[in-house]
């Protein structure tokens, strides 16, 4: 299959919103990168009109239509019915001169197409040879039934699209012209590329608006009011039907839209609960007028319905009906290659998602897959990531900060701006004498510290960091770090608790005083000791002088 519809690797963002709305799970994630598995793809566009990235690329073809339109041959356009919701009030004549001027020879209503596509349903229910008939306009619903479905493709009617026939028709009535379709659709540029020499190129109405304001084009009402025009009613869900001139009485009719109810109708039939039917399928909801283009830049279904009812007319288009030969188109079966996992595969790939047990299966929904099962198999064909399970990673993540909170030696609590605790651990629980977390979770903090510092740092943004605080009500000298998370408006205060530090520092202390004293009392009492041998040492010598002095004086009287 052709990469009609791509991913802009850089702008997406693992939210698994494709996923989710992907009917048929075609998207695979590697690398922390959706990727889109074409030969899976039925082309729907949901993942187009959800992804909130912009993620994804419809492959532009507007540079090959200006490659037509240079050469000899003359181009044509086919333009889809729903144009007149998409272009509010420009009607065919409008269009047609707007694209002339970008360079078209002429412009054909695809409608056209549907008319004959039309007759041809109604023979072949008149024929009586058929059972069940599903409409085959609706390229998408095509690629469901030869993807998904392929035993069921003989129901598929094999008729040309309207988009095909009336390209035809025009490629019959013109030699040599080149013939490009413009709609709403990302599918027909696949079915314009898979099926050769009928359709030359594809453009989407919003590609079309790019180029007609590049050029600067301005689209001008110009109404027709022709009743022979009532194919224009294709594009609307139960619109194929409404162009039926009569009904068989033989049959049913049902209109059936989104790709979900049509893989439900093809289940029913699967299961033989239905017969002689006339399904009309379309893989949008409320057909073409709910388009991946027209839903993701013109979402207005109850006002695009009623521009495409008021526009068509009561009476069939006034065309050549194509010969059966000319009409048919065959349909071979697409086998996928993706081989199912045992049981025992999946209770291993389970496992590894941390799911050991039945209650342990979420079914969340969260990956895109609707069970765990579902993401276990695609993990198994390469198409998921063990890591795109929310609740598996969340439970790791709190396992992990978990772990670490209940094992530190630090004491954790948690508050909220309403100075509420939030979480303790139980360190803090130990430090603070709290016998139980039930005890304080949700209480006020008050209850076990003092919160001014709390209210300062709430007030002022700024925190506080390793302050050393007497807890006089618990006899405990702490390290408080007091931290504000502005994201979650939550203050996180971690206690080290630092009470056998502050003993030994006072202990310490307290030796270092005694050393001091008993060191000034030494040294006093060696002063008082030196005084006094001063003090004798003087006396002594006093003496002596006295009595040698009269030593002297008595042998100098001699």
């Amino acid at each position: 299959m052709s990469d009609c519809l791509t991913f802009k690797k850089s702008n997406c963002k693992n939210c698994y919103k494709c996923i989710r709305h992907c009917p048929v799970k075609s998207i695979r994630f590697s690398g922390n990168q959706a990727r889109i598995i074409n030969n899976e793809c039925i082309l729907c566009g949901h993942c187009f009109v959800v992804c909130p990235q912009d993620a994804k690329q419809i492959t532009d073809e507007t540079e090959k239509v200006r490659v037509l339109l240079s050469g000899k041959d003359p181009v044509y356009a086919s333009l889809a019915p729903s144009f007149i919701a998409n272009f509010d009030g420009i009607g065919i004549n409008g269009m047609r001169t707007a694209l002339k001027k970008l360079g078209f020879a002429d412009v054909e209503e695809t409608a056209l197409g549907a008319s004959a596509v039309k007759t041809e349903y109604e023979r072949m229910i008149d024929s009586g040879k058929h059972d069940i008939i599903i409409s085959s306009c609706c390229h998408s619903v095509n690629l469901l039934i030869q993807k998904y479905y392929p035993h069921l493709i003989p129901y598929l009617a094999n008729t040309l699209s309207p988009m095909q026939e009336n390209c035809r028709s025009i490629k019959k009535r013109v030699p040599g012209a080149k013939v490009v379709f413009i709609g709403p659709c990302i599918a027909k540029k696949d079915e314009a590329q898979h099926y050769n020499n009928i359709v030359d190129a594809v453009l989407t109405y919003d590609e079309l608006s790019k180029w007609l304001k590049s050029e600067s084009i301005t689209l001008m009402p110009d109404m027709d009011d022709t009743e022979k025009s009532r194919a224009r009613l294709f594009p609307t869900t139960g619109g194929i039907l409404k162009t039926f001139a009569k009904r068989n009485p033989e049959y049913q009719y049902m209109a059936i839209d989104g790709v979900e109810n049509c893989i439900a109708a093809l289940k029913e039939i699967e299961s033989g609960n239905i017969h002689k039917c006339f399904i009309e399928m379309s893989a949008c909801v409320g057909s073409c007028v709910g388009g991946p283009v027209m839903e993701k830049y013109h979402p207005s279904p109850i006002k695009d319905f009623a521009a495409v009812s008021k526009y068509a007319g009561r009476d069939d288009f006034d065309i050549e009906q194509p010969s059966e030969t000319e009409i048919r188109k065959m349909f071979e079966p697409i086998y996928l290659e993706n081989s199912m996992p045992t049981e025992y595969e999946i209770k291993e790939i389970l496992s590894r998602m941390g799911k050991t047990k039945p209650e342990d299966e979420l079914n969340c929904g969260t990956c895109g897959y609707n069970t765990c099962r579902e993401k276990a198999i695609a993990i198994y064909h390469g198409k998921a990531e063990i890591s795109m399970c929310l609740p598996y990673l969340k439970e790791k993540a709190e396992s992990f900060s978990g772990c670490i909170v209940k094992n530190t030696p630090n004491g954790i609590l948690v508050t909220n701006d309403l100075l509420e605790v939030q979480e303790i651990n139980e360190s803090a629980m130990r430090i603070l004498k709290v016998r139980s977390s039930s005890d304080i979770m949700g209480e006020q903090l008050i209850r076990v510290l003092d919160p001014t510092p709390f209210l300062e740092v709430l007030k002022s943004k700024q925190n506080i960091k390793d302050k050393r605080v007497y807890l006089a009500e618990y006899d405990k000298y702490v390290e408080q770090t007091i931290l504000y998370d502005k994201n979650y408006n939550l203050i996180v205060c971690i206690l080290r608790d630092v009470t056998d530090e502050e003993s030994e520092r006072e202990k310490k202390e307290s030796i270092s005083r005694q050393t001091v004293e008993i060191a000034d009392n030494v040294v006093d009492k060696q002063m008082r000791i030196v005084q006094e041998i001063a003090s004798l040492l003087g006396e002594t010598v006093a003496e002596t002088k006295i009595a040698l002095t009269k030593l002297k004086e008595s042998i100098s009287n001699e």
